[in-house]
């Protein structure tokens, strides 16, 4: 806590020598993230369910990091426990958890099969609440955390042809609220970030559409798509002691477009 002016200081948003977790963090978005905390100063146990890692590794290790790579089905509750076990195992600790995997599949709402939406959901906001919910069991002994979420521009608005996304997104502003309520007491802030359009490879095909590209682009007054790379001060804020007054907050990051 920073309780005077002259206590202000850039080391508040140094995150050196803490353990972060980052789910999905070997490719975009959550490789941004993953880089962006180790430059500034954490070490990693990065979770994702492919062994995609050599590039992430490089990066990190770059930095002068350690890193932990381990492969789970978040799906699966027995593995989201074997996450936090493991990491502990390895570090000792956790300070950040970066919730950032993720899934979509889009078709018509009247088309959309039960199935799709139980597998959106399970990622997209079970595997959130309960990796979260093992997470902080140990940052409460610690008597301190930071938890980063990661919402949408349809954690704002509806969208078309992706009805678990939408709602699943707006499940997770719920989900930070809350837990922001219930653990602030324990020192742990817990907060979102919702990325606006970010140039990816899962937003590779709409890119590829001129049409739906022209819209995005006519929309957002940055008049650019965002690259991982935009999102990275904004993870190593919320994971650091400069935002330790910010809590249940949800943060757009996307060049104007909830403005507009």
């Amino acid at each position: 806590m920073v309780e005077s002016l002259q206590d202000f200081s850039l080391d508040l948003f140094s995150v050196k020598d803490k353990v972060a977790i980052v789910t999905g963090g070997n490719t975009g978005l959550g490789q941004g993230y993953s880089v962006a905390l180790a430059k500034a100063g954490a070490d990693l146990f990065v979770v994702s369910y492919d062994q995609d890692w050599e590039e992430t590794r490089e990066l990190i290790e770059a930095e002068g990091r350690k890193v932990v790579f381990f492969q789970a089905d978040l799906t699966d509750r027995d593995q989201l426990k074997d996450v936090v076990a493991n990491c502990i195992e390895a570090y000792g600790r956790i300070d950040i958890l970066v919730n950032n995997a993720g899934t979509i599949r889009r078709a018509p709402l009247l088309e959309y099969k039960p199935e799709d939406w139980d597998a959106v959901m399970d990622i997209n906001l079970n595997a959130v609440y309960l990796l979260s919910q093992e997470v902080a069991k140990e940052m409460v002994k610690q008597k301190s955390g930071k938890i980063v979420n990661i919402c949408s521009m349809l954690t704002f608005q509806g969208g078309k042809f992706v009805p678990p996304y939408t709602a699943s997104k707006h499940a997770v502003a719920g989900v930070t609220k809350s837990f922001a309520n219930e653990l602030a007491e324990h020192n742990i802030q817990i907060n979102a970030i919702a990325p606006g359009y970010v140039a990816t490879a899962n937003t590779a095909p709409i890119r590829a559409d001129e049409k739906r590209n022209a819209e995005i682009l006519s929309r957002i007054p940055a008049a650019r798509w965002a690259q991982p790379a935009d999102l990275m001060g904004t993870v190593v804020f919320l994971s650091s002691r400069a935002s330790d007054y910010v809590n249940g907050h949800i943060l757009a990051i996307d060049g104007g477009w909830l403005a507009r």
